[in-house]
């Protein structure tokens, strides 16, 4: 039977940037933290947490094993089989393990296999970054193999967090974070590898000024910010996440080929299709999720407003075109979607039901010059993307994500403090209702 709440020791295997907020944010609430990463790392954790009592720093996983009522493996996915296989054997008897990795195939496996069988398994996944009020998002619990009054004692600790609790199991969860991830991601990602293959810094560009050219910015410089491996273990490991950027890529490769091929009917065609197949089931009374004034209101550039220059918006398109050829029907997801997920939903929803918007777009893509050289090279990002993706290499991923990083590095204060404030502003902002 789980112990009283006051005496829980949370164990947490690996401190980066998740993990020590889940650390900080377990402690605050009086739960005792049992934590540790590599062994080198031991003696600079110590002393970044030396003035929290709550948190006790150890030099491996074997300690944090033994003294913890539930432990929460924080680890990149790619590497959770060696570290459970290190580790999970010395898991206190009747103790509770989940694991914060946002593809839980290989986690799962890797509990299956190396955990005693009177261990039980809960896992969870916060579904946001580390720097973004976990109040009112989604946080996912997974009761994979243990009881009820298990899963209740896991939501309890992990009730501090103020989240919004949704169940599902382990393919549900790669499943969803797929649809509403995968593909996202790598939109964001072709659209800094494309501004780095032009040497482009796009809040200097007249191009790139604008509302939804804020939201692509922001969100772009906010992920290349991040660790690479935040984005990898999702797109490399979870196989549902593979068919979501074949298809991105692929939407992206067709629609540009229409575009420069001068294929005018073909594209609105194929455009409007997509329209009718991702929005056409939305009430008439249903609000846009975004607005001209929430857009504007942040944005890195200097260039005044009246510089602006339409876009023909291929990353958006494309979207939406590969959300019809999967079938995807992006708002039944809004209940398990990241922040990044609802703005970027929000900009493309903007784009397609904002009256006349759509049509400019398409009208720019198909007969203004201005855009089209942007677009090969975002083609090409995404292909790019895509193939590194399917072939499985870690190494690659790393290699092509961090030269980018380093190109858009002296930019990243400012992009996350504008990030931040624009996550909080949409999220507020949807979460009311006010349009």
């Amino acid at each position: 039977m789980p112990i009283a709440l006051e005496n829980v020791q949370v164990g947490i295997i690996g401190m980066g940037d998740m993990g020590r907020m889940y650390a900080r944010r377990l402690s605050a609430a009086g739960f005792t933290i049992n934590a540790c990463d590599r062994e080198e790392k031991f003696h600079s954790l110590e002393e970044q947490f030396s003035e929290n009592p709550k948190i006790n720093i150890f030099r491996n996983g074997h300690y944090v094993s033994r003294l913890s009522d539930y432990i929460i493996y924080s680890v990149e996915a790619e590497n959770i089989d060696k570290i459970v296989a290190a580790y999970g054997p010395s898991t206190k008897v009747g103790g509770i393990v989940g694991g914060q990795t946002s593809c839980k195939a290989p986690e799962i496996r890797a509990f299956e296999k190396h955990l005693p069988e009177d261990v039980e398994i809960v896992s969870c996944h916060s579904l946001h970054g580390p720097n973004v009020d976990t109040r009112g998002q989604p946080l996912v619990l997974i009761q994979h193999r243990a009881s009820d009054e298990s899963l209740e004692f896991v939501r309890s600790i992990l009730s501090c967090f103020n989240s919004q609790i949704v169940y599902l199991t382990a393919a549900e969860h790669d499943k969803i974070t797929a649809d509403t991830q995968a593909a996202t991601h790598a939109a964001f990602m072709s659209m800094g590898l494309a501004w780095h293959a032009n040497q482009q810094f796009p809040w200097e560009v007249p191009r790139y000024v604008g509302g939804i050219e804020n939201v692509k910015i922001n969100i772009s410089l906010r992920i290349f910010s991040n660790k690479w491996h935040v984005y990898a273990g999702l797109a490399i490991l979870n196989p549902a996440a593979h068919a979501q950027i074949m298809q991105y890529a692929k939407s992206v490769t067709e629609l540009f080929k229409l575009m420069i091929e001068g294929e005018q009917q073909q594209f609105r065609d194929r455009i409007y299709a997509a329209k009718k197949a991702v929005f056409g089931g939305l009430p008439d009374s249903h609000e846009l999720l975004l607005s001209d004034y929430l857009l504007d209101q942040f944005s890195l550039s200097n260039v005044p407003p009246e510089e602006r220059t339409p876009n023909s918006h291929l990353s958006l398109l494309a979207m939406v075109d590969c959300w019809w050829k999967l079938g995807i029907v992006p708002y039944d997801h809004m209940i398990c979607s990241t922040p990044l997920f609802r703005i970027w939903l929000g900009v493309t929803e903007y784009l397609f039901q904002k009256p006349g918007l759509l049509e400019d777009c398409m009208k720019v893509a198909l007969e203004n010059n201005t855009f089209r050289s942007d677009d090969l090279e975002f083609t090409v990002a995404a292909r790019s993307w895509s193939e590194i993706i399917g072939f499985g290499n870690f190494h690659l991923y790393k290699d092509k994500f961090e030269r980018t990083q380093e190109f858009f590095s002296p930019r990243f204060a400012d992009a996350t403090k504008l990030g931040n404030e624009m996550i909080k502003t949409i999220f507020e902002h949807t979460k009311q209702g006010k349009k």
